[in-house]
């Protein structure tokens, strides 16, 4: 039996620590935060979503984009022929959080009081595996009733064309726009999906392009969610267990001085974040069919820090994502 998610004024629970944090809403020592939303009665609900048998990869490919954001590692893949026999294998190099990636409660802090979800310090994560993604594949993977919101031709319907390679903003009132547009009723432990059109856009630059894009000092202008209060109890009352989008981070940047989404979300309320989704087929699909709502399977494509290996303590990694109509 779940606790009753307690109104957003009550935050933060733990009022020795961090503003907004949720820690010990769901025990003292829990690992899986808002997940524990999936429950299985919620899972079988959402089995129900499934009317036409349609499967959708929900995953970028591993080397996009073209060029990283963050001067993060470039994706790389060397094939070795394995002589003389008539045999090939392939090394993969990449950062997790390149392209499509879930940030696990090991990726963002509280940047001011320095600590991770639940008050874990930076030094406990030096020392241990504990709140590594592996602990979300251990309980089956983030699968549950997927809703997406197409923010992108949302706005293209209302003769809107922002600019996806600025610092544009998604507001609350726009995404409850898309969500009575489309129809779409929330359910508590939902994983809610957002779609701008980032990852289409940036598959249509050429190579020189995202580079110029990403090379901007400090950083590029990064469209997403407008961060704040009222962002986060949107978020909040709604009781997600996991939220994404297509955008390289979900929030705009550069961040706000407060309300960070980062920090709130996985620091505060251990919710997931996602990143570089590529929705682009499910949207068209959700479009031709009128139906928004799927049955999400996203499990971890790996429970390590490093590809394949068992060695606990991962901080993101690609979802994996199959979205079943």
């Amino acid at each position: 039996m779940l606790p009753k998610t307690p109104p957003f004024e009550d935050l933060p629970l733990r009022k020795d620590g961090p503003p907004g944090n949720a820690w010990g809403l769901f025990g003292d020592n829990d690992k899986l935060g808002t997940l524990n939303r999936l429950t299985p009665e919620n899972t079988r609900q959402a089995a129900e979503e499934i009317q036409y048998g349609i499967r959708i990869s929900t995953d970028w490919t591993l080397s996009g984009p073209k060029t990283p954001c963050f001067k993060r590692q470039p994706f790389n893949h060397q094939i070795c022929r394995m002589l003389p026999r008539a045999v090939n294998d392939d090394v993969l190099t990449f950062n997790t959080q390149s392209s499509t990636q879930w940030d696990g409660f090991r990726h963002y802090g509280y940047q001011t009081e320095r600590v991770y979800f639940n008050g874990v310090k930076q030094e406990q994560f030096d020392d241990s595996a504990e709140y590594g993604i592996d602990v979300w594949v251990e309980n089956g993977g983030i699968v549950g009733r997927g809703v997406l919101l197409d923010w992108g031709s949302w706005m293209a319907s209302q003769g809107r064309n922002p600019d996806l390679l600025a610092s544009t903003l998604i507001n609350v009132s726009d995404l409850e726009a898309v969500a009575a547009a489309q129809k779409v009723q929330f359910r508590p432990g939902d994983i809610l999906l957002i779609r701008s059109g980032l990852v289409k856009t940036l598959d249509s630059l050429s190579a020189e392009e995202v580079e110029a894009y990403m090379s901007q000092e400090p950083e590029p202008p990064i469209m997403g969610l407008e961060a704040g209060e009222r962002m986060l109890r949107w978020l909040w009352d709604h009781e997600f267990s996991a939220v994404a989008g297509d955008m390289l981070t979900l929030e705009a940047q550069p961040f706000p001085k407060t309300h960070i989404l980062h920090e709130w979300l996985i620091a505060g309320w251990g919710m997931p974040i996602g990143e570089l989704f590529d929705l682009e087929r499910l949207a068209q699909e959700c479009k031709t069919r009128m139906k928004w709502s799927v049955y999400q399977v996203l499990k971890p494509k790996f429970r390590t820090l490093t590809l394949f290996e068992q060695v606990p303590g991962g901080i993101a990694s690609p979802p994996n994502g199959v979205a079943i109509l």
